[in-house]
């Protein structure tokens, strides 16, 4: 005999259904107002919400940036964000031996001294030494302004890094819907935290690597939620890796994303899938050893 039925799940005052997985989203919004919160994403949103607070100082005294770009999901009109964080900092690696540069169609590399820099990215291309969290930003605008052609020389995808630190994005927020910007492809992720001694979890899409609408496809055709399928991927050399399977490495390498993911496409999100969230454990003896 059959029995569905029992008490309705409460849920907390401003919760919402998670999703993880992998999805293809336009940008809407960057950094919205309070006014561009109502009229295109729908929500209420108090002027004086730490929200709208996207200008800042860090641990380390320096002025930093947040930037929000939210993305609606093309299927279902879903809406997520995916956060960046600049400061006003040049990057360096952790003993200083090596900078990080930057050119201006946003391509970043490392060399312990600018004379050191590889032709190829330096050449027909003015560079500088790039600050904390512009590789970032710089991957996913790469990927939105996918129509403009990086390799010619005419080319140019640089933001004003003072106007930045001002907060002033009028420059990037002008290419929505412009004739140079297409889809993201993203992954949605939920981030577990602990907040005042509860496990909180929290909507995320992971920050460091995106890939171009198109390649959206190939995570309809095959099951990268394969462990076998991943590990040949990253077992290759990156140059001889596809797009898509550079993500998939990027995501699931030793330096990837943190949080709960699946490599599928965009779905509820279930707390008993997550070992980290769920009662769940790992035994010694059954099939999820």
């Amino acid at each position: 005999m059959s029995a569905i039925g029992g008490k309705v799940r409460e849920q907390q005052e401003g919760s919402y259904e998670k999703k993880v997985g992998v999805f293809e989203g336009d940008v809407v919004a960057i950094n919205p107002t309070v006014e561009e919160y109502s009229s295109i994403l729908g929500r209420e949103v108090d002027p004086d919400s730490k929200m709208l607070e996207y200008l800042g100082e860090s641990k380390d005294g320096n002025n930093y940036l947040r930037v929000d770009v939210w993305l609606r999901e093309v299927k279902e009109g879903d809406h997520f964000k995916v956060s960046f964080f600049l400061e006003d900092k040049e990057r360096e690696n952790r003993d200083g031996t090596k900078k990080q540069y930057i050119n201006n169609v946003g391509t970043t590399s490392w060399a312990d001294d600018e004379s050191n820099l590889f032709e190829w990215f330096t050449k027909g291309r003015d560079y500088r030494v790039a600050y904390i969290g512009e590789e970032n930003l710089y991957k996913f605008i790469q990927k939105w302004l996918s129509k403009l052609d990086y390799r010619h020389a005419d080319t140019e995808l640089q933001l004003d890094w003072k106007k930045l630190m001002r907060g002033d994005l009028r420059d990037l927020k002008s290419q929505i819907d412009g004739e140079y910007c297409s889809t993201v492809v993203s992954l949605a992720t939920v981030v577990i935290r602990e907040v005042d001694g509860e496990t909180k979890e929290y909507q995320g899409v992971y920050n460091k690597d995106f890939l171009s609408g198109w390649a959206m496809k190939f995570f309809r055709a095959v099951d990268y939620n394969n462990r076998k399928e991943v590990d040949s991927i990253c077992s290759k050399p990156m140059r001889e890796l596809k797009p898509h399977e550079k993500f998939i490495s990027q995501v699931s390498g030793e330096h990837g994303c943190k949080n709960y993911y699946i490599l599928s496409e965009l779905e509820n999100y279930d707390p008993e899938d997550n070992l980290v969230a769920s009662d769940k454990h790992i035994s010694d003896d059954g099939d999820d050893y």
